[in-house]
């Protein structure tokens, strides 16, 4: 099968072939038939199998073909990182089909989006809490939209935004067409898709299992000794990306600040940036001007980076279904990747998790010529001395009262 198979219009087949696409995915083959034929969807399919061309292009298929200037199709995105890369992705496809899309999120001026609303956008891809505030606020009216996608559902699920996602429902009054994408399907979703689709069609591809291009191995590692550990793979392994996942944001900014003082290009991608410290992070590590990118969770999806070898979990997932969402990002359309984890007594119950989900036991591995006996690891510079500062002249100014 071929993407001719499809009967796209030129403008839209014209995107397919400038972004060098031939053959489509599996998911792409089998939910874009009934897109097209106006059917509600159900896609269920790990991250990198090509999803979002899969809904892209039957949208662009139909909106091309009467142009309103109006909001005709709605993509909800769990974070500011997948919306801003859908936007790209129907920028890139759609190039020659006259339509406009705008991203919706946190963080950056409201008014910036407006501009991008009355531009004529046809198109919008929002994060539920800033979608929230234009509909509120009146600045997007969503009386003409005529397909709903939600991406990402169980993530979506995951960061408590299942409230929002009813609130923005309940601002759609009128029948439309629903297509819902998820690489899982918790409990709450599947009442989601009770209430709000009609008669879907559901595709599954394979199991929600990591690509089968991606090799996985454990590091069995003391919790001090992490960045140590980190550093020498870093310096004995050859990388080309290397995507590392923390589990908070102090960490992610902690150990960032490590590998910048041992020499290497990294960013850090967390909840503590601003979106223009995040975007900064983002375009550096897709140009390759960043080698580390150290991220919390919300990095697991949104990156569509084709040069990522490794993905290096410094902390163990919570769940399974984050260890998918995390190593998804390496082993993309083919490619090999590297899954590496560092572990620690504690995470023993994770790991027969994991084990009982892959079906096999996991590797372990030991860093030859790493002394995993050390003591104390490297010392880790403060972010900021000033309190302690102010501690201490408070203890020495009541030892001078004390002596008056």
């Amino acid at each position: 099968m071929s993407f001719e198979t499809f009967n796209l219009h030129p403008s839209v087949m014209a995107g397919v072939r400038a972004l060098g696409y031939s053959m489509p995915t599996p998911i792409q083959s089998q939910v874009i038939p009934p897109i097209m034929q106006g059917r509600d969807v159900i896609g269920l399919a790990q991250t990198g199998t090509g999803k979002t061309a899969a809904f892209v292009l039957p949208i662009l298929q139909h909106l091309r073909q009467n142009p309103r200037k109006r909001i005709r199709a709605l993509i909800i995105s769990p974070t500011r990182e997948l919306a801003e890369q859908t936007c790209k992705v129907i920028s890139k496809l759609g190039s020659k089909t006259s339509l406009q899309s705008v991203a919706i999120y946190g963080g950056v001026s409201m008014e910036q989006q407006n501009r991008g609303l009355r531009s004529g956008a046809e198109i919008i891809v929002a994060c539920p809490g800033r979608l929230l505030d234009h509909l509120w606020k009146g600045t997007i009216s969503l009386s003409e939209l005529e397909i709903l996608v939600i991406d990402e559902a169980d993530r979506m699920f995951d960061m408590g935004f299942l409230p929002d996602i009813r609130n923005i429902l309940r601002c759609i009054l009128h029948k439309r067409q629903t297509l819902l994408f998820s690489a899982t399907m918790p409990a709450g979703i599947r009442r989601l898709v009770r209430e709000i689709l009609h008669n879907p069609v559901t595709v599954q591809i394979g199991q929600t299992l990591p690509a089968k291009t991606v090799s996985h191995a454990l590091y069995p590692v003391q919790q001090h000794l992490k960045t140590t550990l980190l550093k020498e793979i870093l310096r004995k392994t050859r990388t080309e990306s290397v995507l590392v996942f923390t589990r908070t944001k102090h960490r992610a900014a902690r150990v960032a600040q490590q590998l910048i003082i041992a020499g290497y290009r990294v960013a850090s991608l967390q909840g503590n940036l601003s979106q223009n410290q995040r975007q900064a992070a983002l375009t550096g590590f897709r140009t390759g001007s960043i080698k580390v990118l150290v991220a919390t969770d919300i990095a697991a999806r949104g990156i569509d980076v084709l040069s990522i070898s490794h993905v290096i979990n410094y902390d163990m997932p919570e769940s399974t279904d984050d260890y998918i969402h995390r190593i998804g990002r390496t082993g993309r359309v083919d490619k090999n990747g590297d899954a590496l984890t560092f572990v620690t007594d504690a995470d023993a119950g994770k790991i027969r998790a994991l084990e009982q989900l892959l079906d096999a036991p996991l590797e372990r591995l030991t860093l030859r010529g790493f002394d995993y006996a050390k003591l104390v690891s490297d010392k880790e510079p403060r972010y900021s001395q000033r309190p302690r500062r102010r501690v201490v002249r408070r203890q020495e100014i009541g030892k001078q009262m004390a002596t008056k």
